[in-house]
C-alpha cells in the first residue's frame, strides 16, 4: 500500500494543534502526538466493539506493549488534524494496529504502529479476544502502508539488557529523573504512555547539546538558530509505573550518519531496578529558520561515532 490519502480505515480522532502544545522547535511536541494516538486508540477500541475500554468500569482494556512512530510532516500551532485507524493483525490476546495522523490536506503528519494486549483493566492480565471483536477486526483489517513502515529502526522482539548497573557501567547520561504523580496516570492507575516520550523530550538537550555543537561547528555556513526533530521512534513498555514510583531515564548516543543521530533511552526504577521501558530514536539537527535538516559533515561523523556508546542496545 503506497497511498497517503486519508481514505483507509475508520476515523478515530479529529482536532488541531494548540499553541501551548508546541515547543521551542516551533512544532507540536512529541508527547502530544502520543496523546493524540491514545485518544485515537479509544476511538479504534470503540470501532472494535469496546466503547468503554478506557473507562473506570471497563471489563477489558487495551494495554500498549510496543509503539513505533514515524514523524513525516511538521504540525504547527493552528494546524487542523484528524486520525484514522485500522487493524493489521490479531493474535490470541494481542493485535497490531495502525493509526495515521493526517493534515487537512490529506498528507500524513505521523504514523503509529502499536502492539496492544487485550487485558483485565486493573491487573493487566492478557486474555483472549471475544468473537465479536474478532469479527469486527476482520472488517477493519488493512496492511501497514509503505509510509508507516519502519525505515531505520528494527521492530524485532526485544529482550532488554537494561539495568541501573549496566547504565552506570556504560556511562549513560542521566537524562531525567523524577516521580510519577497521580495526574500522570490513567484511570487504572498506570502511568500514561505519553509520559515516557515526554520525559525524554524534557531532558534531551542534556544528551544532544554537544552533538549539535559538533555538527554546527563543522558546517561551512552554520545556521543562526539550531534545534532538532525526531524522524522515527520505538517505545517498548516492559512494566508500568504507578503513582509514587520513581523513574530515571538513562540515555546514550549510539551513532550518527550523514543526516541522522541514533539514540537509546532506558526508563528505570532507581530503587528496585525494574525496567519500566526502553526506546530508540532517530533524530536530525534542524535549522530552525530554514526548517531544513543540517547535514553531518564527515569529520563530525568520525568524531561523534568515536565517542558513541559501544554495545548500547534496547
Amino acid at each position: 500500500m503506497t497511498s497517503t490519502t486519508d481514505d483507509i480505515g475508520v476515523e478515530v480522532w479529529r482536532g488541531g494543534v494548540n499553541t501551548w502544545e508546541c515547543d521551542e522547535m516551533g512544532h507540536m511536541n512529541v508527547r502530544f502526538y502520543v496523546v493524540r494516538a491514545l485518544e485515537g486508540l479509544v476511538g479504534l477500541a470503540a470501532a472494535l466493539g469496546m466503547p468503554r475500554a478506557f473507562s473506570p468500569t471497563a471489563g477489558a482494556t487495551l494495554l500498549i506493549r510496543d509503539q513505533h512512530i514515524r514523524f513525516l510532516r511538521e504540525a504547527v500551532a493552528g494546524a487542523a488534524l484528524h486520525m484514522r485507524g485500522w487493524v493489521v493483525e490479531m493474535g490470541e490476546t494481542e493485535a497490531r494496529l495502525v493509526q495515521v495522523l493526517y493534515h487537512a490536506s490529506g498528507e500524513p503528519a505521523a504514523t503509529f504502529q502499536t502492539v496492544v494486549s487485550h487485558v483485565t483493566p486493573v491487573e493487566g492480565k492478557p486474555f483472549p479476544w471475544t468473537d465479536q471483536i474478532r469479527r469486527r477486526a476482520i472488517d477493519l483489517m488493512e496492511p501497514v502502508p509503505d509510509f508507516a513502515a519502519a525505515r531505520s529502526i528494527d521492530l524485532a522482539p526485544v529482550e532488554s539488557r537494561a539495568s541501573n548497573a549496566r547504565a552506570d557501567a556504560l556511562g549513560l547520561v542521566h537524562l531525567t529523573s523524577g516521580a510519577v504523580l497521580a495526574r500522570d496516570c490513567d484511570v487504572f492507575g498506570r502511568m500514561s504512555s505519553e509520559q515516557f516520550i515526554g520525559r525524554v523530550s524534557d531532558g534531551i538537550p542534556g544528551l544532544v547539546g554537544r552533538t549539535r555543537k559538533a555538527i554546527v561547528a563543522a558546517v561551512p555556513e552554520p545556521p543562526t538558530r539550531v534545534g532538532g526533530a525526531v524522524l522515527e521512534y520505538r517505545l517498548v513498555h516492559l512494566d508500568w509505573p504507578r503513582a509514587g514510583d520513581r523513574i530515571v531515564i538513562r540515555s546514550g548516543l549510539v551513532g550518527v550518519d550523514a543526516r541522522t543521530q541514533r539514540m537509546i533511552h532506558w526508563m528505570l526504577d532507581p530503587d528496585s531496578g525494574r525496567v519500566w521501558g526502553v526506546s530508540e530514536a532517530v533524530a536530525v539537527t534542524l535549522d530552525l529558520d530554514k526548517r531544513k535538516i543540517v547535514p553531518v559533515p564527515p569529520e563530525a561523523q568520525t568524531a561523534l561515532n568515536a565517542a558513541a556508546m559501544k554495545g548500547l542496545t534496547l
